[in-house]
């Protein structure tokens, strides 16, 4: 489990930082930077898990807790952007954004992963498989998952066919069976093979496929 020894070892302002959605076919990639209070409710702190770990209502629970006692900023990268910049440096942009957001700037960021996002607004460290280390990181896992589940439900609502509600963008039979079903949307990532594979066809040998407004 998580704990604070890496948060405690750089003393100061630490918040941790992670993103979801970097491997769906479709919608954004989304960051959180959270900075936990000097009181984390102990109950509390030993609830929080990388988010993988958790199932969706106690993730959904653990942030309404967050909610109430931790400085947490989101940020976010469009398709547009993952497609302009590739998903590494849109996991990046959106990374700073979240940092940015922060009401209070940390005197260190915590990273998930093996590299540094560049023109983050303050010093950090990448720590491998920090959301199973770090409690600041493991709650940001938790906030940029529950976040983006929400984001992709939205989307769920205006383009059905896909059962983004139920995979979150993620390349399930579902999601595969919409794309052939009902085409490609603005929030699909074309870097996909799936998604490619569809639009290089021939509208007029599969009149049923078109570009979803």
């Amino acid at each position: 489990m998580p704990d604070l020894s890496i948060e405690r070892g750089h003393g100061g302002c630490v918040a941790g930082v992670d993103e979801a959605g970097r491997g769906p076919w479709a919608g954004p990639v989304v960051a959180a930077a959270v900075i936990l209070p000097a009181g984390l409710p102990a109950d509390l702190a030993g609830q929080l898990d990388d988010s993988k770990k958790l199932r969706a209502q106690k993730r959904e629970t653990l942030l309404s807790a967050l909610l109430q006692c931790a400085d947490i900023g989101m940020g976010a990268a469009s398709v547009a952007e993952i497609e302009k910049f590739n998903i590494l440096a849109a996991s990046h942009i959106a990374m700073c954004r979240a940092v940015s957001a922060l009401r209070t700037r940390p005197d260190i960021a915590l990273i998930d992963g093996n590299l540094l996002p560049p023109g983050l607004s303050c010093p950090a460290r990448a720590i491998v498989g920090g959301d199973g280390l770090s409690l600041s990181i493991a709650a940001a896992s938790i906030v940029a998952k529950v976040t983006r589940d929400r984001i992709m439900t939205a989307l769920a609502a205006r383009y059905p066919a896909y059962r983004w509600e139920r995979n979150a963008g993620y390349g399930t039979r579902q999601h595969r069976e919409g794309l052939a079903a009902a085409g490609v949307t603005p929030h699909h990532r074309r870097g996909f093979k799936p998604v490619t594979q569809i639009l290089s066809q021939p509208q007029e040998k599969t009149p049923h496929i078109a570009i979803t407004p």
